[in-house]
């Protein structure tokens, strides 16, 4: 058995061509075991992969630095054209490699264990599968993992056809059924398959009570068949039945694997710090729960018929967040980490050069301390709607609504960050202010609705004093139009939100005006900017993209005007930004680029509600 040291070495020559190494977010596909997931490129390399969880250090980076990063590639020697899709109405990923003497493709999966988690859920096996289905293929892997974000060293322990990869934290297996060569730091393989020859490749964390376990032909075979089986079951509660079944269903699996399955928390997206702009500096770590974000979520799953994830959710609130718990910026937080740790300092990774040279790469979050007055509607209107839609709340869930409510009645007035999570200072959002009102309307219904115990003469009185403060303050007469901020007279496309959280009638021609200025301001093909930051100073540098939460919103706000054929049109329109496997990151940029962290759980879930409110309105 060899052991070699490896003290922070280069990797070694690379299959994948190009000077930056790296391939664009949007060609990439995502897999995962509902506690982490793997990033990989159309060209079969493995980018991005933490283990053993959402926001643990990286092994594999490579989306984020070439050279320092880590990555696993695993491709046709040969020249080949590739494609990819996933095994149908599952999160399998197949990606295909065609040459001039055969064709290839590789099958990457993660089974999906119990949700307790302990014992084989701890392995958070990674199988790769390559198959020869026609003619003669040769094909080269390298494994080359750097851990903690490429800081820390490793050795290597080599016995056959597994190499043990260990580091300080962490420790990982990777068997094969072809001969592996160890290459300094790496490991690699060179071998060839004829049509209907395969060979698997499994990397397992291993270490306490899991040992290294080789993964042969029938064991790759049969958890292949039983990761297939899983996602074709849990999809197959989905009610929906309309007509943009397949992108809508791809969005409720991307929705699901951004779940956690040991708390129920919703992570925003599973990458850190892919830009907003290449060479910008609007990197950001998305691999938490952001409480706004995973109550959409909830509400766009149980659109579906997905009850099961919005009660781990309920359970995560209940078990794992305490409202009233001292915070200065009120009883909540923005954001969570997923086993419900508020402390999520943000530094900086100087070592690693971004995407495509976009630094700095942060992890952890310091929004996590401002105060965005939004989420008490979104969390509070997605426990109306799991109240009504899957089971009654608790006595103890509704006293906490109780809370958040009455804190929301003291402190609606406040200025704060807004939805946008703005570094410019704070402000009088009329966004906050709309969802503040949110937030008291549910919580009346619901207490009307069941019968319970509340302060309803209170609640009213403040719910229809924010109403009168938003037409008041929120309406400027000079644009003829709702605006970001009080007694202001920039546009901002969270205002979309109004008839959507059904504080306006879609109709009302205060509202029709509204959408007509955001059309002319914000609004370019079927793509909608958040606002323009030269007229709202946010603090930050530089321009972004669209923003593809607010393009869906401004569907759904066609839609619900009645304004169906342009409702469509912008909808059809949309769904060609995605990837080639109908995935979306946060923003689109000005050629159609996929930009910011992918895949975004905001995209999908309102892409969701666009389609099944819009499906309804035609009939």
């Amino acid at each position: 058995m060899a052991d070699t040291p490896s003290p922070h070495p280069a990797p070694g020559t690379p299959l994948r061509p190009g000077a930056s190494g790296c391939v664009p977010i949007a060609e990439h596909g995502l897999i995962g075991d509902l506690r982490t997931v793997a990033l990989v490129g159309s060209d079969g390399t493995l980018d991005w992969y933490c283990c053993p969880a959402f926001d643990a250090p990286s092994v594999f980076a490579a989306v984020l630095d070439a050279e320092r990063g880590g990555c696993f590639e695993l491709a046709a020697v040969e020249a080949a054209r590739t494609k990819q899709f996933y095994f149908p109405d599952t999160n399998v990923l197949i990606t295909r490699f065609f040459t001039e003497d055969g064709v290839g493709e590789v099958q990457d999966f993660m089974p999906v264990t119990g949700a307790a988690g302990g014992g084989e859920a701890e392995r958070h096996r990674l199988i790769r599968r390559v198959l020869c289905v026609r003619g003669t293929l040769p094909f080269r892997a390298r494994v080359a993992p750097r851990f903690n974000y490429g800081a820390d060293p490793h050795t290597l322990q080599a016995q056959g056809c597994m190499v043990l990869f260990e580091s300080a934290t962490l420790s990982l297996a990777l068997t094969a059924t072809v001969p592996l060569e160890i290459d300094g730091p790496d490991v690699r393989a060179d071998f060839k398959l004829t049509e209907g020859e395969s060979a698997v490749f499994a990397l397992d964390q291993v270490g306490g009570e899991v040992a290294p376990r080789r993964c042969a032909h029938l064991e790759a075979e049969e958890q292949f068949s039983a990761t297939v089986a899983y996602w074709r079951r849990w999809l197959a509660q989905s009610r929906y039945r309309g007509r943009w079944r397949e992108r809508v269903h791809r969005s409720a699996l991307t929705l699901k694997l951004l779940t956690y399955a040991p708390t129920g928390a919703i992570i925003a997206a599973p990458t850190t710090s892919l830009p907003e702009r290449i060479g910008g500096e609007r990197n950001w770590d998305y691999r938490y729960v952001w409480v706004r974000d995973a109550a959409f979520a909830v509400y766009a799953l149980l659109r579906l018929g997905f009850t099961g994830e919005a009660e781990a959710f309920m359970r995560f609130l209940t078990q794992h967040i305490s409202p009233g718990d001292g915070k200065a910026n009120g009883p909540l937080q923005i954001m969570y980490g997923i086993d419900g740790r508020s402390d999520l300092p943000e530094r900086e990774l100087g070592h690693l050069r971004g995407h495509q040279g976009s630094a700095p790469v942060r992890v952890g979050n310091a929004a996590a301390d401002q105060l965005q007055l939004d989420i008490y509607g979104a969390l509070i209107d997605s426990i109306y709607l799991y109240d009504k839609w899957a089971q009654p709340i608790s006595s103890s869930q509704w006293d906490d609504v109780c809370a958040l409510v009455d804190w929301v009645c003291d402190n609606w007035d406040q200025p704060d960050e807004g939805v946008w999570e703005t570094r410019g200072g704070r402000k009088n959002f009329l966004y906050s202010r709309l969802m503040c009102w949110v937030a008291i309307e549910r919580a009346i219904r619901l207490a009307n609705r069941r019968g319970l115990p509340a302060d309803l003469p209170r609640w009213r009185q403040t719910r229809d004093t924010i109403y009168r403060r938003i037409m008041d303050r929120g309406w400027s007469t000079g644009r003829q139009a709702f605006v970001q901020c009080e007694d202001g007279d920039v546009l901002d496309a969270a205002v979309l939100m109004m008839p959507l959280a059904k504080f306006i009638a879609p109709t009302d021609p205060k509202w029709l005006s509204t959408l007509d200025a955001l059309t002319e301001d914000l609004v370019s093909d079927s793509l909608v900017y958040r606002y323009d930051p030269r007229s709202s100073p946010d603090g930050l540098r530089g321009d972004e993209g669209t923003f593809s939460i607010c393009s869906f919103w401004y569907v759904e706000a066609l839609t619900r005007a009645g304004r169906l054929d342009e409702a469509r049109l912008a909808f059809e329109k949309m769904l060609t930004y995605a990837n080639h496997l109908g995935l979306y990151a946060e923003e689109i940029g000005r050629t159609g680029e996929q930009q910011g962290n992918f895949p975004q759980a905001f995209t999908h879930l309102s892409l969701i509600s666009a389609a099944y409110n819009l499906d309804r309105a035609l009939g």
